[in-house]
């Protein structure tokens, strides 16, 4: 099955060798807090330490050093959530190049800021990631700009997968990986590293109730759009594309369940990281953690939860930081 998947693990061991002079190898941790509620070892994968606060920055390099001089003399252009397009301006400006990125008005201002920071050109655009897209469309087609997918594209799903090679080679016998899930960049990357390294070992996508495209998408056997709306974890929005050729397909072959969460469980999520585990993360980031606490995983252990981003609104943070108090385990398994 796995051979017949747009990215291999051959593909994710080259990007890794491609990119490993560009990203950070984050931390791999063990969380007696959360060993001690599932019953079993838990460990984080804490990938909000990556440089531009997110995994993205491993696609969108992996993306960017796989171009062609030509290509890079054009300049790229990216449709982003934020963080994807945080990550493709670090990564043109380190290689010289122009980046534009489109974004809609639901993407918070700290992100929006943070890339016009790194000298992109940013245009917001709708009030979805499918609107900004029909922007990259345009002038990609218009000014000749090269496209960089957040999600769906090889070089893109192969980069991610570097963070699931990490985790598998630091942890082989790890039973299950909790991934955040949105167009499903991440969650095939990893799911496709992970698998190829161990097969038996189970990769949960998660992902919030409100707007959940891939899952949607899952459901009905085909990509289908959703309505976008906001939500604490905002990095997890937008739809998949109508022609998804990549991700679509692997998030269907490769992970073993989609879990959603309430935007309570999040918050929740969201606190316990903070109080208990002295990290401060974005909603889509405490989706692993959220999905222990509130039980809907059947732990098999150990098992590794992603923190994928930390790029967070302060001031939305201590909002959530000023619910209610976080419960820390005392002891581990």
């Amino acid at each position: 099955m796995a051979s017949a998947l747009p990215v291999s693990l051959e593909d994710i061991r080259a990007a890794a060798q491609r990119i490993g002079s560009n990203v950070v190898k984050t931390p791999l941790v063990l969380s007696a807090p959360l060993g001690a509620i599932a019953g079993v070892p838990v460990w984080l994968k804490l990938e909000h330490h990556q440089t531009t606060g997110s995994f993205k920055l491993r696609g969108a390099t992996n993306a960017v050093l796989s171009l062609s001089p030509a290509e890079r003399a054009r300049g790229v252009i990216a449709a982003s959530t934020g963080n994807h397009g945080r990550a493709l301006a670090h990564a043109a400006k380190a290689q010289g190049m122009v980046a534009t990125i489109c974004m809609s008005r639901l993407v918070p201002e700290n992100k929006v800021s943070e890339i016009r920071r790194l000298g992109a050109e940013v245009r917001i655009v709708g009030r979805s990631q499918d609107e900004a897209q029909q922007e990259v469309d345009r002038l990609v087609r218009e000014d000749g700009l090269v496209m960089v997918p957040p999600f769906d594209h090889p070089d893109v799903v192969a980069g991610q997968g570097t963070l699931g090679l990490e985790i598998i080679d630091a942890l082989p016998e790890a039973a299950m990986v909790l991934v955040p899930l949105s167009g499903g960049g991440l969650a095939a990357g990893v799911a496709a590293a992970v698998k190829g390294v161990n097969p038996n070992t189970k990769v949960i996508g998660l992902t919030m109730e409100r707007g959940a495209a891939m899952k949607a998408s899952l459901d009905a056997g085909r990509p289908v759009q959703v309505q976008e709306v906001s939500s604490l974890a905002d990095s997890l929005g937008g739809g998949i594309g109508l022609d998804n050729r990549v991700t679509f397909a692997m998030c269907r072959d490769l992970l073993d369940d989609v879990v959603l969460l309430t935007e309570a469980e999040i918050a929740a999520g969201m606190r316990h990281a903070y109080a208990c585990e002295g990290e401060i993360i974005e909603g889509a980031g405490a989706v692993g953690i959220a999905a222990l606490l509130a039980g809907k995983i059947r732990p098999a252990g150990p098992i590794v939860a992603v923190l994928s981003g930390c790029n967070v609104d302060m001031e939305e943070h201590r909002r959530v930081m000023d619910g209610e108090t976080a419960i820390c385990a005392e002891d581990g398994p």
